[in-house]
């Protein structure tokens, strides 16, 4: 970002970039943990990559999205399902959520919306090793009501219908295989 005139920043992304269909955020920092060990700096930065970072998108490139167009942004399962060791990640992803609604007013026509994920299958979780990720996965699976893992085919093709659904707007798309509901 750049500065013009009397302190404005402006986006040189954007400048570059001229007009556009769509903006799709899929950015995640995750800060996980009991509330006593909760880190502040980890707690910052989940806040600016789900939250802070979609709304300067939206600020600077809003105005570039064209005529029916949309803006994607991401939530996760987490704010749905509440769970001791998620309290940062469940409030920034509730926040990411809000966010959405609020840029669906704001941008109107322009169509916002946000994709909740639940587990999928993605390297997020190699963190655990082969095994512990095996297990994660298969204890999940046989839970939830879809009993299974989600894939990113299923968040993509989520995210395509959100870019075309030219009706929807303001609205969470939750891609959990019901995974709240256990």
């Amino acid at each position: 970002m750049g500065r013009r005139g009397r302190g404005e920043p402006r986006c040189r992304l954007g400048e570059r970039l001229g007009t556009v269909d769509h903006v799709v955020s899929t950015a995640s920092a995750r800060a996980r943990g009991r509330l006593a060990g909760l880190d502040r700096d980890a707690v910052r930065r989940s806040f600016d990559t789900k939250v802070i970072g979609p709304l300067m998108l939206a600020k600077h490139l809003g105005p570039r999205i064209g005529e029916g167009g949309s803006f994607t942004l991401f939530s996760g399962v987490a704010a749905a399902k509440i769970a001791v060791g998620t309290l940062a990640v469940a409030i920034t992803n509730g926040a990411a959520e809000v966010l959405a609604r609020s840029l669906a007013l704001e941008l109107a026509p322009i169509r916002v919306n946000a994709i909740s994920p639940g587990v999928i299958d993605t390297g997020a979780w190699d963190a655990l090793g082969e095994q512990g990720k095996a297990d994660y996965f298969a204890d999940i699976g046989a839970r939830n009501p879809a009993r299974r893992i989600g894939t990113t085919d299923d968040i993509a093709n989520a995210v395509l219908f959100a870019m075309t659904s030219t009706f929807l707007t303001g609205v969470t798309l939750h891609i959990d295989g019901g995974e709240p509901l256990t």
